[in-house]
């Protein structure tokens, strides 16, 4: 029997999803996990972090060595944030040996149900519709999970650079 392909919708993040995302934040610290994707500063407060992500998809006030970028969270049909994806637009030296066009992950309770796929194939239409139709996504090389979504997306790995795995999916073969 095939697994059935979770829903999810992947959006900008706005004030009114304040107590969804900050619960998924909150998951994310308490477990210890990485928040791949998903850029929050200690302290900051919502408000500003929705600003802040407007801004960056502008290209306004981005930090050095930051590109202009969209942030998107993923949220299940009941509205509970499920993941962060981040879209970069464009790679600067460091995007292009580290950390690629896109990064995601999935809030620690939700893993393993199909959300990663799911929601980076939203992200690789999201990519196209920005006209980057050549899309790197890169893992560590001990993330065998995110290695498993990657390559279940059409991923083709090019190398392996100080333990980061960097592959490449072409993302109208992806789609067919």
């Amino acid at each position: 029997m095939e697994k059935e392909t979770p829903t999810l919708h992947l959006r900008r993040p706005t004030l009114a999803d304040h107590d969804a995302v900050l619960a998924m934040f909150v998951e994310f610290q308490t477990s210890g996990s990485a928040m791949d994707g998903g850029y929050y500063e200690e302290g900051q407060d919502f408000v500003s972090w929705v600003e802040q992500n407007r801004d960056y998809e502008l290209g306004l006030n981005l930090p050095d060595g930051f590109v202009p970028a969209i942030q998107y969270v993923s949220f299940d049909e009941e509205g509970q944030a499920i993941g962060f994806l981040h879209l970069r637009l464009r790679l600067n030296d460091y995007l292009l040996n580290q950390g690629g066009h896109i990064g995601y992950s999935i809030r620690p309770s939700q893993r393993r149900k199909g959300y990663a796929k799911e929601q980076l194939q939203q992200g690789l239409q999201e990519a196209l519709s920005k006209n980057i139709a050549r899309v790197l996504v890169t893992c560590d090389a001990s993330n065998e999970g995110s290695r498993r979504t990657i390559l279940a997306c059409g991923g083709v790995l090019e190398d392996r650079r100080e333990g980061v795995e960097r592959y490449w999916i072409e993302v109208e073969d992806a789609q067919s």
